[in-house]
């Protein structure tokens, strides 16, 4: 059984999509579940969880849509808007779709003082009562921010996506290595093995980039707190889907096969406590 625990779903516009730069311009067009489906089962890939890409109640609801539709999108990472009045009202409706399994906000796009701000803590404190994971996009140098921000919560599951973007391109591991290892030391904390060869050279990256980067979180997390994710589509403007697998195997494969496979989907499932896989 693999789950893919990250991946992405839109219908392309300029306004909602600002983020993809020129670099990236082979990813500005729709991509929907038939784009996908192809693609997982050439790898054995039975399950994903859609994140969203854009911060709007829209774009969540849809994502739900889909996941009715398509019993193979197992759970939904939506936006809620955490700092509002109805943050509760809205959890609470939503959360009558039990394909809804998360919540994230792009931090890595806010002043790392968003992540104190009491509103938006009031509005992740609401998040257990619905049994909700709360996804962690920061970039590295956000993640001493990062830190406190989860200590608030102790008892809230946190899921660091993409090892916090650290800056592979310039093959730099330091302060990122160390302050994995301390946001690591939080139980409530696991980590998505996503999102990597984007903050590579797009053109020119190897294997061996990558892998003091996963060496780190798998020394840092462990087996049994890390998370396979593709982050298609991004990831196809360095790699293919199939190819990311076969790097991430690549990386993994001096493990046991237990543990391949708490990585791969076992983990998963646990964490957004899915079902019908």
């Amino acid at each position: 059984m693999r789950v893919d625990a990250h991946q992405h779903f839109w219908r392309y516009s300029d306004e909602e999509f600002g983020w993809i730069n020129d670099a990236m311009s082979a990813i500005r067009r729709d991509f929907l579940p038939g784009d996908l489906v192809s693609l997982i089962d050439q790898v054995q890939v039975d399950a994903t969880i859609a994140v969203q890409a854009c911060q709007s109640l829209e774009e969540t609801q849809w994502l739900l849509d889909l996941a009715e539709e398509h019993e193979w999108i197992a759970g939904v990472v939506g936006w809620v808007p955490l700092t509002g009045l109805r943050a509760e009202l809205t959890l609470d409706q939503l959360s009558e779709n039990a394909k809804l399994k998360g919540v994230r906000h792009v931090l890595q796009g806010e002043p790392e003082e968003f992540m104190a701000r009491e509103d938006f803590n009031a509005g992740v404190a609401l998040l257990r009562r619905f049994s909700l994971v709360y996804d962690l996009l920061v970039l590295e140098h956000q993640l001493p921010a990062a830190i406190k921000f989860v200590d608030r919560h102790p008892r809230q599951p946190f899921v660091l996506d993409h090892l916090a973007k650290p800056r592979i391109a310039a093959q730099e591991l330091e302060p990122w290595a160390k302050n994995i290892r301390e946001i690591a030391r939080r139980p409530h904390v696991v980590c998505k093995l996503s999102g990597m060869v984007t903050e590579a050279d797009f053109k020119q990256w190897s294997v061996e980039d990558l892998k003091p980067y996963v060496e780190t979180v798998l020394d840092a997390f462990g087996p049994t707190r890390l998370l396979f994710g593709s982050d298609w589509p991004v990831c196809t403007v360095a790699a293919s889907y199939a190819r990311w697998v076969a790097v991430v195997e690549e990386c993994i494969s001096g493990l046991t096969e237990h543990e391949r496979g708490l990585i791969f989907g076992r983990n998963a499932v646990r964490i957004y406590r899915l079902s019908k896989i």
